[in-house]
């Protein structure tokens, strides 16, 4: 069962028009080559991301949402040019990221940080935790000696740790513990923007709210910006100031939290919000059950990829003349979807023309 962080949700900042992105994400594609044969040659590819646009506003956190291998940690550490991009531009308080040479990234590099999802696997275990804090500090010459000694301590002390445990190793600690150890490394070079690619989700229920809380601390003190990538709804309507949900390596509805939550737009979002569980529900609420399976990224349907599983294109086709349906095959069984949604891929595009409420399916647009 999913339980809810214990804090009250703050409300939901809008961007402010007049000021600029700190992160901007323009037609962003990251392909994966599928090689096979004696000569390894390519022969098609695996489109993670495909076309994605985000942008991240100072001091906002912006949930990346969907089911797994939707490309959501694809787009985040390609964003930190962890990942070789394929095609698409980024740019962060306006110096292109993909351009940056050595120095330049290196640069970088103190501004944009990450908080991997697994605690254990992303900490070197034959360091000490003095060693893996004071190492960024060190390659950044920010301080030495006494003074980064000084400043390991404060990092310690600052994620709700003792500066003792900077003689002891990662094995020695708990989960909770050891993803401290990582958002304290973060912070190390006293970033502005930090993807935090699900950070949570390795964690004990009662733990998860405990680092969240860090998180929001952390972001009040600091002024930071967050790329929130999650699966759990329950956290990112606690933490997320707006959200956007990825289908099949594209993002598909963008709005503030309280917008996607209380009207989603896009059939996609309505059905991860009808399966997130309720520790108390109120009323019974109607479960949408999509049928088939994720389609595979190496070859997604053509226009919009939601369509073989689309709920809403179903009900449509079936008053709608035959000349305006076409016939699919999903799981070996037969239906009649809209021709539209197969032959056109739907653009993110403004609900009712509200630019803050954005949704990439066709009858959505059309209704408003």
């Amino acid at each position: 069962m999913t339980v809810a962080p214990t804090a009250e949700a703050a409300p939901t900042p809008a961007p402010t028009p007049n000021v600029p992105p700190l992160l901007e994400v323009r037609k962003l594609k990251t392909w994966f080559p599928v090689r096979r044969g004696l000569l390894r040659k390519t022969v098609g590819h695996v489109r993670a991301v495909d076309d994605v646009d985000l942008d991240v506003f100072p001091g906002e956190t912006l949930g990346l949402v969907g089911e797994s291998g939707c490309g959501k940690s694809t787009v985040g550490r390609t964003v930190l040019r962890l990942i070789h991009a394929t095609a698409g531009s980024v740019r962060f308080d306006g110096q292109d990221v993909f351009a940056a040479g050595r120095a330049e990234l290196k640069a970088l590099r103190r501004q944009m940080q990450i908080v991997f999802q697994d605690p254990v696997g992303s900490l070197n275990p034959r360091m000490t935790v003095g060693r893996i804090l004071s190492e960024p500090i060190a390659v950044h010459g920010l301080a030495k000696g006494s003074a980064l000694r000084d400043r390991v301590a404060t990092l310690l002390t600052r994620v709700g740790l003792s500066p003792d445990y900077a003689t002891r190793y990662p094995h020695e600690f708990s989960g909770g513990q050891r993803q401290r150890i990582g958002i304290a490394r973060a912070l190390s070079l006293e970033p502005r923007f930090i993807v935090c690619d699900e950070p949570v989700s390795a964690l004990d229920v009662s733990i998860q709210s405990q680092v969240l809380n860090l998180l929001s601390q952390l972001k009040e003190d600091l002024g930071l910006s967050y790329l929130f990538i999650a699966h759990n709804l329950a956290v990112v309507e606690h933490f997320c100031d707006r959200v956007a949900v990825m289908y099949l390596g594209r993002i598909v509805e963008l709005a503030g939290r309280d917008a996607i939550y209380a009207n989603a737009r896009h059939p996609y979002t309505r059905a991860l919000l009808s399966a997130a569980p309720q520790p108390e529900p109120v009323r019974a609420r109607g479960r949408v059950v999509l049928p088939g399976e994720v389609p595979s990224p190496i070859n997604p349907p053509t226009g919009c990829a939601f369509h073989p599983r689309c709920p809403l294109t179903r009900t449509l086709a079936a008053g709608a003349e035959a000349a305006r349906t076409v016939a699919i095959t999903v799981m070996g069984e037969p239906a009649r979807v809209m021709k539209r949604c197969v032959e056109e891929r739907p653009e993110l595009q403004p609900i009712n023309g509200e630019a803050r409420h954005c949704a990439a399916c066709f009858f959505e647009q059309e209704q408003g």
